[in-house]
């Protein structure tokens, strides 16, 4: 599943498209990953010099990495206008990563970030993953918190010298529908 129509939660006439994003979407997808995550960046003292990789600070040059490894990128809109995206990304056979998961400030809280697990799973199921894994900062209890909602379960938290918070990953079994 590449291309699909979901509805809103609250009102299903107004309509909102998952679309596949490629190259050409790079500076769109730098921006909504860019604004997406800056106040992250504020609630934990993030700057270019101390987390220069953190995705507030998204480039083109990134994403172009990104595609050039096989990473996909998916686009969430609403009435047109993008509201998020998010990327899949496949390693092995039996374990893809959920990155960059993204959604602007206006569109939060409306169920458009589950919208892109969901998709993303999916796509998972689809592509016969066995494990979908994430990393979130260790310290946002909030996302981790969401993202259990969601049926990811803890993994383990690492400590990495070049970065100024925990990493904490988290995976969710493909298949199950715990949550989701």
């Amino acid at each position: 599943m590449v291309d699909k129509k979901i509805e809103s939660p609250g009102d299903p006439a107004s309509p909102h498209h998952i679309r596949p994003a490629g190259q050409a979407d790079s500076s769109l997808l730098a921006k909504l990953i860019r604004e997406s995550h800056s106040d992250v960046a504020v609630q934990f003292g993030l700057s270019g010099t101390n987390c220069p990789k953190h995705p507030s600070f998204c480039t083109e040059d990134w994403l172009a990495a990104d595609f050039a490894r096989g990473e996909k990128y998916f686009i969430l809109t609403n009435n047109e206008e993008p509201a998020g995206c998010v990327a899949y990304e496949k390693p092995s056979a039996a374990l893809a990563y959920l990155n960059r998961l993204s959604v602007l400030p206006p569109y939060r809280r409306k169920g458009y970030g589950a919208e892109l697990v969901r998709f993303i799973l999916e796509l998972a199921r689809r592509d016969s993953v066995k494990t979908l894994s994430i990393g979130v900062i260790g310290e946002h209890t909030a996302l981790l918190k969401w993202y259990g909602k969601l049926g990811f379960v803890y993994r383990e938290t690492k400590r990495f010298p070049h970065l100024p918070f925990s990493v904490t990953y988290m995976s969710h079994v493909v298949g199950s529908a715990d949550g989701v």
